[in-house]
């Protein structure tokens, strides 16, 4: 027995009239591009943590603040890399939609 599969748009809202044909190659686009943008969210809040992490060492009077936002910024790159990595199996999905919507045994190479 399959799943259902349930997509969730988190910035991507349509009317309920707004039905039709989907434009797959839009779709795998989409999503490529927030997967980028979860990588990049990745790395920014790495990079905040890392900072935080030598200020804590600098500056031993505000290290327990400095310790905590280092937390922070670590649990919100892991987020952002889960964000990230959702969308990249988003993507992955978008593709295989298309091509069975193509008629299923088209093999382009992009």
């Amino acid at each position: 027995m399959e799943e259902e599969k349930h997509h969730h748009h988190l910035f991507h809202h349509k009317n309920k009239g707004e039905e039709g044909p989907v434009d797959y190659k839009k779709e795998v686009k989409h999503h490529s591009h927030l997967e980028k943008i979860g990588g990049l969210g990745a790395v920014a809040a790495g990079a905040f943590a890392l900072h935080e992490k030598h200020k804590a060492k600098k500056d031993p009077e505000n290290a327990h603040k400095h310790k905590i936002k280092e937390e922070i910024a670590a649990v919100a790159a892991v987020g952002a890399g889960g964000f990230a990595f959702h969308e990249r199996h988003e993507k992955k999905d978008a593709k295989k939609e298309k091509k069975q919507a193509e008629g299923g045994h088209h093999h382009h190479h992009h």
